[in-house]
């Protein structure tokens, strides 16, 4: 179809057609003409690629200033801290797609209101005003849960937990910790090291413990041993597994990491919370 013959469509017809694409394809479009670029910017197509409770995110965020609903959308593509500051929000820019960073206050993790335990502190690499520095245990625990109706429908989901591991680790290489995720019949169960990146250390520890490893190793679920991998934002993850939020029904999607079968002391974990995002995501980390 010719430039001009594109300039005939009525922008309202446009506009209908182009809410029903995604943000990429939006942008794409107002090369294409005047009407598709009018189109293209207007409230009509970006209010559609917005969450629906984004009111209430707008609500929650501090200095928030926008004229167009476009301009809300971008500034929602950089994290925003909602919840009464436990929570992050975020939208993946060319496809909308909405993930959401847990904090670790808004964690269940055992034994953290108990400072021989664990520590409450600040992290100049954190986005929230508090982490969770674990000093000694036998049992760690550490539980989310968030309601499938934030999420985006029809999406493939990760589920990470956001960690550092410091230079006074130990006990973390021992044995797998078991991790699941979960939301209403589907449930994904693995097995993850909270690896420290001291290779000597390792080494050391394989030494020393490798018959108390295997026999430790027989007590846990079959899994393929994941271990941590570094992000852009300066933390590391773990992934505890995936799960597809049909977004159906509002579900509780329920997430874990969990070593308590090994009665091993260990220490000198970071925790900054638990975060969700489009699993087949190519786009940077938060």
């Amino acid at each position: 179809m010719e430039a001009f013959e594109l300039n005939m469509l009525p922008e309202s017809c446009v506009s209908e057609v182009l809410s029903h694409t995604s943000p990429s394809d939006a942008c794409k479009s107002s090369l294409v003409s005047t009407t598709f670029r009018s189109a293209a910017d207007s409230d009509s197509v970006w209010g559609k690629f917005l969450p629906s409770d984004y009111h209430e995110i707008v609500s929650e965020a501090k200095s928030f200033q926008f004229c167009s609903k476009k301009e809300l959308y971008l500034l929602l593509c950089n994290p925003v801290v909602i919840g009464d500051g436990k929570m992050s929000f975020k939208l993946e820019r060319w496809s909308g797609k909405i993930s959401y960073i847990l904090s670790a206050r808004q964690l269940s993790i055992t034994g953290s209101n108990d400072p021989m335990f664990w520590v409450w502190k600040s992290d100049p690499d954190s986005r929230f005003s508090e982490v969770a520095e674990l000093i000694t245990t036998s049992r760690l625990e550490i539980n989310g849960k968030i309601r499938s109706k934030k999420l985006s429908p029809n999406t493939k989901y990760g589920a990470y937990l956001l960690l550092k591991i410091t230079e006074r680790s130990y006990g973390l290489g021992l044995i797998p910790s078991e991790t699941s995720v979960g939301i209403g019949n589907q449930t994904s169960k693995n097995t993850a090291y909270l690896r420290c990146q001291d290779t000597k250390k390792q080494q050391l520890e394989t030494l020393f413990y490798s018959n108390r490893k295997q026999m430790m190793r027989s007590r846990v679920i079959e899994g393929d041993d994941r271990v941590t991998r570094k992000r852009d934002d300066g933390w590391m993850e773990t992934e505890l597994g995936e799960f597809f939020n049909g977004g159906i029904k509002d579900e509780e999607v329920e997430m874990s990491l969990m070593e308590i079968k090994g009665y091993q002391l260990k220490g000198g974990v970071i925790i900054e919370g638990m975060s969700l995002e489009r699993a087949s995501h190519t786009a940077e980390h938060y």
